[in-house]
C-alpha cells in the first residue's frame, strides 16, 4: 500500500522565504542607515584632491626603496629652503641598513607567530575536550571552558598586545602572549569540532576495559586526531604570520614596528619594500602549509 505524504502547508511553502526577504529587506534598512548618517554627519568624503594624492602616492609606492641599494644617489643632498646645504647622505649604505633592520624584524615577526601559535595550541588542548559533547565532560567545567574560549576568541589580538605592553613591556613576549591568548579561542573551537566527529565506538571499547581519562585520550582520541590537528594548527600559524605583522606597531616589535615607521614619516617606498616582504612572507608559508596539509591527506 502507497502511503501518500501530506501535501505542504502554505506557511511552510513561503516561511522560509518571507523569512530570508525579511532579513534581507533588514540588511537593506541597516546599510541605508549607515551611509545616511555617515552623509548627514559629513563623514564620507573624500578630502582635497583625491585623485591627484592617489597619483603621488601610487607613483612612490611604484618604486620600492629597496632599488636604492642598486641606483640610490650615494652622494644625495639635502639642502633648506633657502639654499643652504644641511647634509649629504649615501642612499645605498642607508638602504643596505634598512633591508638589514628589515631582515632582523622579519626573524622577530616569524619568532612571534611561531612561538604563540604553539602556546595557543597547547593551552588550547584541554580546554577542547572538555567542551567536546561527545566526551560528556561534567557541564560546569564544559561551560566554564567554553565561555574562555568564547572570550578569547572574541578579543583582537591588538587588544590583548595593548594590555600586554602595560603588563610585561615592550617587546616580542608581549606579542607572543598576545597571539596565544587569542588564538587559543580559535584552537579550542576546532579542536573540539575534530573530537565531536570521532567514532564513539573506539573510544567506549576503550573505556570497557576500564582505562582512565588520560588513558582514553592516548590512546583512542589523539591518534585519531592527530591529522586535523596538525592541519588546524598549520592554517592558524599561518593567520598568525599575516596577524603578526602589525603587532609592533603597539611596540610588540617584528615588521610592525617598520610600518608605523613608514606610515608616520610618509615613506611610500620603504612601506612598499616592507609589505612586499610581507606578501613573501605569507605567501611561502601560505604554500608550504598547504602542501604539508596535503600530505596528511
Amino acid at each position: 500500500m502507497t502511503v501518500l505524504a501530506p501535501p505542504p502547508r502554505l506557511g511552510d511553502h513561503f516561511g522560509g522565504r518571507l523569512g530570508f526577504l525579511g532579513l534581507a529587506l533588514a540588511y537593506a534598512l541597516l546599510v541605508a542607515a549607515c551611509v545616511v548618517s555617515l552623509l548627514a554627519e559629513n563623514e564620507l568624503s573624500l578630502g582635497r584632491n583625491p585623485l591627484a594624492n592617489l597619483v603621488k602616492t601610487a607613483g612612490e609606492f611604484a618604486r620600492p626603496s629597496f632599488v636604492d641599494v642598486w641606483f640610490g644617489n650615494p652622494q644625495l643632498e639635502y639642502r633648506s629652503d633657502d639654499g643652504n646645504l644641511l647634509r649629504v647622505e649615501n642612499r645605498q649604505e642607508v638602504e643596505r641598513n634598512h633591508l638589514a633592520a628589515l631582515a632582523e624584524a622579519t626573524w622577530t615577526t616569524i619568532r612571534i607567530a611561531t612561538l604563540g601559535s604553539l602556546l595557543g595550541a597547547i593551552l588550547a588542548l584541554p580546554l577542547a575536550v572538555l567542551t567536546a559533547r561527545n566526551l560528556s565532560a561534567p557541564r560546569p567545567l564544559a561551560w566554564l571552558a567554553k565561555g574562555l574560549l568564547d572570550v578569547t576568541r572574541s578579543i583582537h589580538t591588538l587588544v590583548f598586545g595593548l594590555v600586554l605592553v602595560g603588563i610585561v613591556g615592550l617587546g616580542p613576549t608581549a606579542g607572543i602572549l598576545a597571539i596565544a591568548l587569542h588564538s587559543l579561542g580559535s584552537y579550542g573551537k576546532l579542536f573540539a569540532e575534530s573530537i565531536e566527529t570521532l567514532d564513539m565506538a573506539a573510544i567506549n571499547a576503550v573505556r570497557s576495559v576500564g582505562a582512565g581519562p588520560v588513558q582514553v585520550f592516548f590512546n583512542a582520541i589523539w591518534p585519531a586526531v592527530l591529522p586535523q590537528f596538525v592541519s588546524s594548527h598549520l592554517y592558524i600559524w599561518e593567520f598568525n604570520i599575516r596577524d603578526s605583522t602589525i603587532l609592533g606597531i603597539i611596540g610588540a616589535g617584528g615588521l610592525g614596528l617598520l610600518i608605523s615607521e613608514a606610515t608616520s614619516l610618509f615613506q611610500w617606498g620603504r612601506l612598499s619594500t616592507v609589505l612586499l616582504v610581507v606578501f613573501l612572507l605569507v605567501t611561502t608559508f601560505d604554500a608550504l602549509s598547504r602542501r604539508i596539509r596535503k600530505a596528511l591527506l
